[in-house]
């Protein structure tokens, strides 16, 4: 991944984000740009935590919005550790060279079953296109 990472932390779990233009998988001429992005979740908290769901909202450079909620993350509802981390990568498409994402996850403590929301921070995503 090749920008520096944008990070947060809410109640104890801090969300990093690093973010890559996947040139070989876009095309500009036809509008459609992709990007990787990758997701590390530490638990700097000290209870053992399980992420249950995400809900992550997609804007590109037009002001359209999109709304993606759903059990875990890449298939998985991963069970973190204090001091520990789980890190996955997945990939977002544009039909603008720039576009953000942000929103949260929903987490259990495993000692007593609540659940609370982490923050995932906003990231934006640029085309190199648009540098030039």
């Amino acid at each position: 991944m090749s920008t520096q990472p944008s990070s947060q932390t809410t109640n104890g779990i801090r969300v990093s984000v690093r973010t890559a233009y996947i040139k070989d998988e876009s095309s500009p001429a036809r509008n459609e740009y992709v990007f990787a992005y990758q997701i590390e979740i530490h638990n700097e908290s000290p209870h053992v935590v399980q992420l249950l769901s995400r809900e992550w909202y997609i804007i590109d450079a037009f002001g359209s919005k999109r709304k993606v909620k759903g059990p875990g993350v890449v298939g998985k509802q991963p069970v973190i550790h204090p001091g520990k981390s789980h890190s996955y990568v997945s990939g977002v498409n544009f039909n603008s060279p720039a576009g953000k994402m942000y929103g949260y996850y929903t987490m259990r403590r495993q000692i007593d079953g609540s659940t609370f929301l982490v923050s995932i921070p906003d990231f934006t995503m640029l085309a190199p296109v648009i540098m030039n």
